[in-house]
């Protein structure tokens, strides 16, 4: 005797019968590709990057502290020094540092560099050591400019307080510079 197996009903819900199961197809995705960028240049490890406003007003608190190098060197002033501490100091972005022969040419590097700084639309803030001929200190806000008697300069040593602080070059002429190596033009 043979048995016969009974017809399978076909049911409008799918079985779950695996000869019935489809394989699954594979989706393809298009490949879109990543706009390219160009490549930042990193900005100096000790700096902070700025911004568009903020290096307008360093260029122009360098045209300040530059004025103010020239009106001294007009006056005679010798061995000039512009000391950029633009992001190291809270209360200027440059640091400018001259000298006078005499006690009577360090308040005449004063006055001058107060007047053409005064024709240029900036007064000073501050103002110490006017009149006593040793060490004036001129405050433009941006701009710290101390006018020494030289000596005295060297007795102080401020440019040693910024040793890592960037100088600015500055061109200096000839008989701005003191020679101590030749004794010509040693300051008494």
């Amino acid at each position: 005797m043979t048995t016969r197996k009974a017809p399978i009903k076909k049911s409008k819900h799918r079985t779950t019968a695996k000869a019935t199961a489809r394989p699954k197809k594979k989706v393809v995705r298009k490949q879109v590709p990543k706009p390219k960028l160009r490549p930042r240049r990193a900005p100096a490890p000790d700096l902070p990057a700025v911004s568009a406003a903020e290096a307008r007003s360093r260029r122009d608190s360098l045209a300040n502290a530059k004025a103010a190098i020239a009106a001294a060197l007009d006056k005679k002033a010798v061995e000039p020094v512009l000391i950029d501490v633009c992001g190291r100091a809270s209360y200027a972005d440059f640091i400018a540092v001259v000298s006078g022969r005499s006690d009577r040419q360090v308040d005449a590097i004063a006055e001058g560099v107060c007047e053409k700084m005064a024709a240029l639309g900036r007064r000073p803030l501050g103002r110490e050591g006017a009149r006593n001929g040793r060490w004036v200190l001129i405050d433009f806000g941006d701009v710290v400019m101390h006018v020494f008697y030289h000596p005295l300069r060297e007795v102080f040593d401020i440019e040693s307080l910024w040793i890592d602080a960037p100088r600015v070059k500055l061109q200096v002429p000839a008989e701005a510079r003191i020679d101590d190596l030749s004794g010509n033009d040693r300051l008494a």
